[in-house]
């Protein structure tokens, strides 16, 4: 604050290559939130009106905002049902029937990565770009590499409920091409290429000091958080093995962020409803597929049948998890969806 330098400065430049660094790419650029990362990752690999993207429709809104704010049509596609993230086999068949495909835009949902190997040799053999969204999965890994690793481009989300948070509003998008960031750079600010000289038509979504200074903080402090995110999450597991609830499943070769924990169970309103008049704080995300929401609806079109998003919407609970918990807190969580569970016979 003292320093006067308030919107991208020095602060910003230092966490983005700090997060560029740790997410070994060689591009970070600082936006003011994760919608505008999405969006300005779609415009600059080339979405524009009249081109499809495929994504899924269990997700946050924001991922088939981002979209149908460049007047491009989400083309939805089925979630695998473990993982609930893009059904590869799904995504190949849109590939093959549709036409003015432009990207796949996975999302790492919860925090388990899609296959992102696979979905690269489509994007490639299909000539469309791979733009991931990690709103959700930042500290996720396959076969040790980082999640934002894989794509033409990535977006993060830095709200303050991400697994790396800021206390307001930011976001960011990570790259390898070198003429992509510097497109995305002049995208944030008005389409400048020099300051008050716009080339091209872009926004004003930049990332302020104050947050990155806060974020750089974060960041060094990171790991220590996320190895306890993933000790709640295996202790929960552990609990719940007995329990008539489908617990999170992980691949073999990756690290699950774990952003969210989220069960499927039957008589899920029932037990939600005992569970939360005794003070138990559970979520739906998300509880209404984007095809069924008008909003996103329109301008929208499935790929294929969904029945793997119909069925997750009915029963999925995420349960209370972030880095402030104690195994304690688990442990009676635990123990009274097992009593929520026996109340519901």
């Amino acid at each position: 604050m003292d320093s006067d330098q308030l919107i991208l400065g020095p602060r910003v430049a230092q966490f983005e290559a700090e997060l560029a660094n740790c997410l070994g790419v060689s591009h970070a650029i600082g936006v003011a939130n994760g919608t505008d990362a999405l969006e300005l990752s779609l415009r600059a690999v080339g979405v524009v009106q009249g081109d499809r993207v495929i994504t899924v429709s269990h997700t946050a809104g924001a991922t088939l905002r981002a979209i149908l704010r460049l007047g491009a049509t989400p083309l939805l596609v089925d979630i695998d049902p473990h993982s609930y993230t893009l059904d590869v086999a799904q995504t190949h068949t849109a590939l093959e029937r549709f036409e003015r495909v432009r990207a796949i835009a996975p999302v790492h949902l919860y925090g388990h990565p899609a296959e992102l190997l696979k979905l690269q040799g489509l994007a490639q053999a299909h000539d469309v770009a791979l733009v991931e969204d990690c709103a959700q999965a930042f500290g996720a890994q396959i076969d040790g590499k980082p999640v934002g690793a894989f794509g033409a481009a990535a977006s993060f989300s830095f709200y303050p409920t991400k697994n790396l948070s800021a206390l307001g509003d930011g976001g960011a998008v990570v790259t390898q091409d070198a003429q992509l960031a510097q497109r995305l750079r002049t995208l944030r600010e008005y389409g400048w290429s020099q300051r008050q000289y716009a080339e091209s038509f872009g926004t004003n979504s930049r990332l302020d000091e104050l947050q990155a200074a806060l974020l750089q903080v974060k960041l060094a402090a990171f790991s220590v958080e996320q190895a306890h995110r993933g000790e709640l999450a295996a202790r929960y597991t552990r609990n719940l093995q007995s329990l008539a609830v489908q617990v999170p499943s992980v691949a073999p070769n990756v690290v699950h962020a774990w952003h969210l924990y989220v069960i499927r169970l039957a008589q899920r309103d029932q037990v939600c409803a005992w569970l939360r008049a005794r003070g138990v704080p559970l979520q739906i995300h998300y509880p209404h597929p984007a095809h069924h929401q008008p909003a996103y609806r329109l301008g929208s079109e499935l790929a294929n049948p969904l029945p793997h998003t119909e069925s997750a919407a009915l029963e999925i609970v995420s349960l209370p998890l972030h880095p402030h918990m104690s195994f304690e807190d688990v442990d009676w969580i635990s123990a009274m969806l097992s009593d929520a569970l026996d109340n519901a016979k």
